[in-house]
């Protein structure tokens, strides 16, 4: 199946819908992370320089079908101004009389951006009925629609899987290149084949893992999913974070990868830390003897040297989650050790290297690293790894032909 691009797209003159992600962090009014609004700009800025009334809409949080100051859209609408260098109109409801006459002044070439989509109920429901209801008026205020949202298009919510059913569609910039990159990692491989997975659970996580293990050459788990595996294995984990209900299910992925020579490597060190907490005393203690009464909070010194070489001659790699805690600075060194050995390959120009969004994007951005050292930094974590366990994406399957 193909989706069809913005070159397919004659939009002089016309009110085009672009679905785009802006659910960025924000403390108070202050945007902490603007990369998902930087990434939604070439696609905006291309529409607009073919003259069209672009109409923007997004979510931002968890707002839950309720109006709610703290998810508003507003402070972005100003961030999307300055990297836009145009004004852009704010309409202070989503499908209301501010919406509706917000998008009737708008001039060719003029950009509005809609209220949180999520104020109202209709777009994340369960009812096909109220969720077409309010799709119907969200496709009202448009003439065409541009799904860009990557990290939205595994949700079966109204402006991301209704509303292009009702209008003439197709997929913009991002979420082109997006699909372009999952191709490369699902069909046509550059092996050796490198996944390096961390963050907090595994169960968040089962799904792209017994899929991988079907495709890659080497698996990497850091992070606190960790802790899970070693315990799988035996090991006393102390009070590292641990999901005792997936230790069978992990034991089962220990053996697929023996039965289908997958090198699953997990750490061999930890920093052990007495608490939870950015100052904490901590020491590297092997993986397998980690002491009762503290908890991992980073990879050490020994697996970071591992990791680094296992990815050494990897031409293609997927990394999704951080290593540690990335958030203290003492507990940063893992993930930026992965981080720098994925640096490495991809400016050696022999291997394609995928940041899997989320923090694992955070993370870059956190600690100062270029973008521009990995081939792709996805917008879309939850995204991503649902494509790579196979799953069809509501979003994506309502943008194909």
């Amino acid at each position: 199946m193909s989706m069809r691009t913005l070159d397919d797209l004659d939009v002089k003159g016309q009110r085009v819908l672009v679905r785009a992600d802006l659910n960025v962090p924000i403390d108070g009014e202050t945007i902490t992370d603007d990369g998902r609004i930087r990434a939604s700009v070439p696609t905006i800025k291309t529409l607009v320089e073919r003259g069209a009334r672009v109409v923007v809409c997004a979510h931002l949080g968890r707002p839950k079908g309720q109006v709610n100051p703290k998810y508003s859209l507003r402070p972005v609408a100003g961030r999307l101004a300055e990297l836009l260098g145009q004004d852009v109109a704010f309409a202070a409801d989503v499908v209301g009389e501010s919406a509706q006459e917000t998008v009737k002044a708008l001039q060719d070439g003029q950009v509005a951006l809609l209220e949180n989509l999520r104020y109202e109920p209709g777009e994340e429901s369960k009812d096909d009925a109220e969720r077409g209801a309010f799709a119907e008026r969200l496709a009202a205020l448009a003439d065409l629609y541009v799904g860009d949202g990557f990290g939205a298009v595994h949700r079966k919510h109204a402006s991301v899987y209704d509303v292009p059913r009702l209008l003439p569609h197709a997929a913009g910039g991002l979420v082109e290149a997006e699909v372009g990159v999952l191709r490369r990692l699902t069909e046509d491989t550059d092996r050796p084949y490198v996944v390096v997975l961390g963050g907090a659970k595994v169960s968040d996580k089962l799904g792209v893992i017994a899929n991988l293990l079907t495709k890659v050459d080497r698996l990497l788990i850091g992070g606190g999913m960790a802790y899970t595996f070693l315990k799988a294995q035996g090991y006393e984990v102390g009070r590292s974070l641990l999901q005792e209900d997936q230790i069978d299910q992990v034991r089962g992925f220990l053996d697929e990868a023996g039965r289908r020579g997958v090198d699953l490597v997990l750490p061999v060190d930890v920093l052990a830390a007495t608490e939870f907490g950015a100052d904490a005393p901590h020491d590297v203690v092997d993986a397998t003897a980690i002491p009762q009464d503290r908890e991992g909070l980073d990879i050490g010194p020994r697996t970071r040297e591992l990791f680094a070489t296992k990815l050494a001659d990897a031409r293609t790699v997927f990394w999704n989650g951080p290593m540690g805690v990335f958030e203290f600075d003492a507990f940063s060194g893992g993930t930026r050790a992965v981080a720098e050995a994925l640096i490495a390959r991809t400016g050696s120009g022999e291997a394609f290297t995928v940041v899997g969004g989320g923090d694992s994007a955070a993370a870059v951005r956190r600690l100062g690293l270029p973008e521009d050292g990995f081939s792709h930094i996805s917008t879309g974590g939850g995204a991503s790894l649902e494509y790579l366990e196979g799953k069809t994406l509501p979003g994506l399957a309502a943008l194909e032909d």
